[in-house]
C-alpha cells in the first residue's frame, strides 16, 4: 500500500499544504490537484451537491496525481465514510463529533476489525493503494474528528483516547454558534480563542493532529505557528471568487485611471 504523505508530514512536523473542493466539476479538480497542494479534501458536508456519485468521480480525478485524496463526510454515519474509502479517499473528516460516543462511531467506520467495524470491500481503494490494502489500510487511513460545539471542546480528553481517532478539525463558524456569537472563522472573542487553544493543547497532548478552517493563507501560516498542522489555504469556490473579483476591480481602477 502507497505511504499517506499526509501523515509523513505530520511526523516531521513540516507544514502540509491542504487544499479544499467545494464543487465536483472533473476539471476544476484536475487543476486542483495539479497546482501543488500535498492534500485536498473533497467537502460533501457544504460543497454544491456532492453527492457520493460525484465524490467517487472527483477521488478518481484527484488520483492522477500525488495528492492525498480526503472527503468531508456529510455527517457522523458509517454509510458515507464506507463508500468514499472503498472508492479511495485516504481519509475523512467527520462533523460534530461532540463526545466520546461519537468518537467511536467515527472512528470505527473508519477501521477494519478488530479495530473498528468497516466493512470490507475497498472496490477501487484496491486499485489506487494497492493488493495489500486490507493489510495497511488501519494504519494509513486518517479519521480528523470535527470540533465544533462548546460540547465537543469540555470531551476533547474523551475523544482523543479513542483508538483511530487522527485528530482534530474546528469548525469555527459552528464552535462561534454553539457559543451565541455570530459564526466567522476568525471570532474576535477571548472564549472562542481559548476554545481553540484547548483543541491545540489536547491534540500535543494526545500525539494527534489539530486543524482548523481558515479565512486564507496569512491565517493558516497564524494557526500553524499555533500548533495546527490541518489548515486548508483555500477553497476552488473562493479562489474563483476572489479571482473575479480582483479583475473586475483592476479594469475599474484602469478606467478611471484614464
Amino acid at each position: 500500500m502507497r505511504s499517506n504523505k499526509l501523515r509523513a508530514l505530520w511526523r516531521e512536523g513540516k507544514p502540509a499544504t491542504i487544499g479544499w473542493l467545494g464543487t465536483a466539476d472533473g476539471f476544476i479538480a484536475e487543476v486542483m490537484a495539479h497546482a501543488g497542494f500535498d492534500a485536498i479534501v473533497v467537502d460533501m458536508q457544504h460543497g454544491m451537491a456532492i453527492g457520493p456519485d460525484r465524490a467517487a468521480t472527483v477521488l478518481q480525478v484527484l488520483s492522477t496525481t500525488d495528492v492525498v485524496p480526503l472527503v468531508r463526510v456529510p455527517w457522523n454515519e458509517p454509510i458515507p465514510i464506507q463508500y468514499v474509502l472503498d472508492a479511495g479517499a485516504y481519509g475523512v473528516v467527520v462533523p460534530m463529533v461532540n463526545n466520546r460516543e461519537d468518537a467511536v462511531k467515527a472512528a470505527g467506520a473508519c477501521r477494519y476489525a478488530p479495530m473498528g467495524y468497516r466493512s470490507n470491500g475497498p472496490n477501487r481503494a484496491r486499485f489506487y493503494f494497492g493488493d495489500d490494502y486490507f493489510e495497511h489500510a488501519n494504519k494509513e487511513i486518517i479519521c480528523l474528528a470535527m470540533i465544533e460545539t462548546v460540547e465537543g471542546v469540555e470531551n476533547l480528553d474523551a475523544i482523543a483516547q479513542v483508538p483511530g481517532i487522527d485528530g482534530f478539525h474546528i469548525g469555527p463558524t459552528d464552535l462561534a454558534i454553539s457559543m451565541g456569537l455570530p459564526p466567522a472563522f476568525d471570532v474576535k472573542d477571548t472564549k472562542w480563542e481559548e476554545s481553540v487553544q484547548k483543541v491545540v493543547a489536547a491534540a500535543k497532548k494526545y500525539g494527534l493532529v489539530a486543524g482548523i478552517q481558515v479565512s486564507g493563507p496569512e491565517a493558516a501560516v497564524r494557526r500553524f505557528k499555533q500548533g495546527f498542522n490541518f489548515n486548508p489555504l483555500g477553497s476552488d469556490i473562493r479562489i474563483v471568487q476572489a479571482g473575479a473579483q480582483k479583475l473586475i476591480e483592476d479594469w475599474k481602477k484602469g478606467l478611471a485611471a484614464g
